[in-house]
């Protein structure tokens, strides 16, 4: 045992090297992503911050009628978004959501052509489901570090390590989705002379909505979990409370935080169901 411990494997040394060598030689190419990512955030709390709350409320509750048809939905709403007022979470609240939908948006613009690839591509699938497996187990703590070398503190490093961790949900469930496609449809498709693509966006993509969007649905509950962690790395938002709740042991302004964070998810998660819509 003692020469199995003398002789480890220098897994650590070994990312060390990667991060360096990362560091020295990629360093426009995270500069370029921190510049994007910066961009689409300040156009987020720029939608958010800039128009009143109540006037954001409005249209919120707008939306949710639009789309769902429910008035006890949309009173829901209003009387959740009133509370955050009401607590005076408001900004913090808009913070958040810029992380959570920028975190969306950047995984899904990502994560949904990688599971259509991987569902016309078994074998590629079955090596890339150990990394997936790894990108969500592995502690998230662990993200932060070579975040907070690469893009520096604040919004940007939580926003990368948000996206590592929350990725691999709508590439599971867009490869679900498309290879769940059922074959009688595929074969009738391809009868009336449909091409590969005509196949995808007619056929695979229809059906393999409802999973498309249950990753949607996930991806944006994860990216919520992910607030109080991104608060470490400077992250503005509603895990700046609750972080300072903590080293502060109060308990009033933890659960203030905390019970805003239910709201918030809450909210998102019956605004976003398909099977509620009418």
């Amino acid at each position: 045992m003692e020469w199995l411990e003398d002789n480890k494997i220098p897994i650590g040394k070994w990312s060390k090297t990667v991060v360096d060598w990362l560091t020295e030689n990629a360093t426009p190419f995270f500069s370029a992503i921190e510049t994007v990512l910066e961009t689409i955030i300040k156009a987020l709390l720029a939608v958010f911050q800039y128009p009143p709350a109540f006037v954001v409320i409005l249209v919120v509750c707008a939306l949710a009628w639009w789309f769902k048809r429910s008035l006890p939905l949309v009173i829901f709403v209003a009387l959740g978004m009133l509370f955050i007022v009401n607590q005076g979470y408001w900004e913090e609240t808009t913070e958040s959501l810029t992380l959570v939908l920028a975190s969306a948006l950047t995984c899904m613009v990502i994560g949904v052509p990688i599971g259509i690839f991987l569902a016309h591509h078994p074998r590629a699938y079955s090596l890339a489901r150990p990394v997936l497996d790894l990108m969500q187990t592995l502690p998230t703590f662990v993200y932060l570090i070579p975040a907070i070398i690469f893009f520096g503190i604040g919004m940007v490093p939580g926003l990368v390590a948000t996206v590592i961790f929350v990725i691999p949900a709508p590439i599971r469930l867009t490869q679900l989705g498309i290879s769940s496609t059922p074959k009688a449809m595929i074969e009738a498709g391809q009868a009336f002379g449909a091409s590969s693509q005509q196949l995808l966006w007619k056929v695979e993509l229809p059906s393999a909505l409802p999973q498309i969007m249950a990753g949607l649905t996930q991806t944006i509950m994860l990216s919520l979990s992910m607030v109080v962690i991104a608060a470490l790395v400077g992250a503005d938002g509603l895990g700046v409370p609750i972080v300072r709740a903590l080293n502060t042991v109060n308990t009033a302004l933890g659960f203030e935080a905390g019970f805003v964070i239910v709201i918030v998810a809450i909210l998102l998660d019956r605004l976003l169901r398909i099977g509620d819509a009418k």
